[in-house]
């Protein structure tokens, strides 16, 4: 009997990539003897591979709809791959019409799709939390066990930065398209100094040259800090978590691989972004973790950001 082919689609982002890990580690044990495909994009191939819960990784799985041909070529390649079961993780109108291409010899389909074998639809997936919406949506398919995100195959070489504890990790930066997700750096580089002034190192994480101005900023109102801005693989990333005495930093993707790996953590959101829906959780009943949010993060105080680190830092 020929093992069932599965096929995982998960295309994007960093931190929504981590929120799906559970869920795709879940897929792996329902399915143990099946061949699995994970679909997503060139940023996430190597991360897909590391896992190791799949056999096979492909990108280019979100091709511009205007390449029709490159468009033509991945609808092939799903035809071609005889899936059985389909497990679509990214549930955006993308992937419907994946699906809908894929007609008329279409694969079991757990997703938003209409006509999927295993639909998931409506207003109330729209208001749950992405891991609640992603465990629901499994729970139709029959996967009953799903666990946080686990990133436990995600480790890079933090004994190279020569780091002494304690120290905090810092994530001033985000998205250059979404400014607003930011809180100030002026904030940082206060935050950065009170942590000096308990003994405890600031490292700024980051990459590219706004937020290695970011961390300039910072640096210049609490010399003492570290910037490993540009320096650091997102597996390195989170060998620093596992290490650090906490995290403070904006809803972008390196805070979801922090938490993750269970570093206590203050995660700051604007109006940008829905914590009910997105915000990393803890992965551990201990692991301390807090959501502020201001809709301007320009009015969110430096004081209110330091009564939630407080406690974390409390012996």
């Amino acid at each position: 009997m020929k093992p069932e082919k599965i096929l995982v689609i998960k295309l994007s982002a960093l931190g929504d990539f981590v929120q799906a890990s559970g869920p795709m580690k879940a897929i792996r044990a329902a399915h143990p003897d099946a061949r699995i495909t994970l679909l997503t994009t060139a940023p996430y191939v190597a991360m897909g591979q590391a896992t190791g819960w799949f056999d096979a990784v492909w990108g280019g799985g979100r091709p511009d709809w205007t390449d029709l041909p490159a468009v033509w070529r991945l609808i092939r390649r799903l035809r071609a791959g005889r899936f059985d079961r389909v497990y679509d993780l990214q549930t955006q109108g993308r992937t419907i019409r994946y699906f809908q291409l894929l007609w008329p010899r279409r694969p079991l389909w757990s997703g938003n799709a209409p006509g999927a074998a295993f639909a998931y639809r409506g207003a109330e997936r729209d208001r749950l939390h992405i891991q609640d919406s992603q465990r629901e949506q499994l729970r139709i398919a029959g996967i009953t066990e799903v666990g946080p995100p686990d990133v436990s195959w995600l480790t890079g070489d933090a004994a190279r930065f020569g780091l002494t504890a304690p120290y905090a990790l810092l994530a001033p930066g985000g998205a250059p398209h979404r400014p607003a997700k930011r809180w100030p750096a002026a904030n940082y580089g206060a935050l950065a100094a009170r942590l000096l002034g308990q003994g405890i190192t600031p490292v700024v994480l980051g990459h590219g040259a706004e937020e290695a101005a970011l961390a300039q900023t910072i640096l210049a109102a609490a010399p003492g800090t570290l910037s490993l801005v540009g320096a650091t693989s997102i597996a390195e990333i989170a060998s620093l978590a596992r290490g650090a005495a906490l995290a403070v930093g904006n809803d972008t993707g390196p805070v979801h691989v922090v938490v993750a790996t269970g570093c206590p953590a203050v995660v700051l959101f604007s109006r940008d972004s829905n914590p009910d829906l997105s915000a990393p959780r803890p992965i551990r009943p201990d692991q301390p973790v807090t959501i502020l949010r201001e809709p301007d993060l320009a009015d969110l105080a430096v004081e209110r950001v330091w009564a939630a680190v407080r406690p974390i830092l409390a012996p």
